[in-house]
């Protein structure tokens, strides 16, 4: 009898066409850049946000529900944002400010983070230390989303298409990066996997 493995309570996805205009990658970049400024100006937003969270945390255990909210729908504008501008896929992002942990669905970049019932009081003083492995592979990882992301500029570039294994694994590196993230960030205290998937 196969077991499955508990899905991870913070989740990052991409559900978009291989097939991506010749002409996009010399152009996304540019047409991200209003997108990019928003996402910029949202970081500063979830990181008090976090501050905020790391002395609820301390004192009752829990994130507001709001506060949570607001910190995973920044997250998920940063992920259809970097998505967009990586010309993974065509669709341009909405200007979407929904806060919820759960996904709307209304774009093909996804995140959702479950909401926790309770968290360790604690373990926000050590969760940056108990990351530093992941961080040290993820710099790695990071150095070869660099390779991978130039050589699908040009596949796509020549091809009009998206190469599957080169997609999937900078959707993987990002979600790897995204539970780390949302660890660190105080959003779970499920340690992350060393995993792309």
């Amino acid at each position: 009898m196969a077991t499955t493995a508990p899905r991870y309570p913070a989740r990052l996805g991409l559900e978009a066409p291989e097939k991506v205009a010749n002409w996009r990658p010399l152009v996304h970049w540019l047409l991200a850049i209003p997108q990019v400024l928003v996402a910029q100006a949202l970081q500063p937003v979830r990181q008090v946000l976090q501050f905020i969270s790391f002395f609820a945390i301390l004192f009752t255990k829990k994130i507001p529900p709001q506060i949570f909210d607001v910190i995973v729908m920044a997250y998920r504008y940063e992920w259809r944002v970097t998505s967009y501008a990586l010309w993974m896929r065509e669709s341009y992002p909405p200007f979407s400010f929904t806060p919820t942990a759960q996904d709307d669905n209304a774009d093909p970049a996804s995140i959702s983070v479950d909401y926790p019932a309770e968290l360790n009081r604690w373990l926000p003083l050590v969760k940056w230390l108990l990351a530093i492995p992941h961080y040290i592979v993820l710099a790695f990882l990071g150095v070869a989303a660099a390779v991978v992301a130039i050589m699908a500029f040009f596949a796509v570039l020549f091809t009009g298409r998206y190469p599957k294994g080169l997609r999937e694994f900078l959707v993987g590196v990002s979600r790897w990066s995204f539970r780390v993230r949302t660890y660190v960030g105080l959003l779970t205290d499920v340690y992350p996997p060393f995993s792309l998937q």
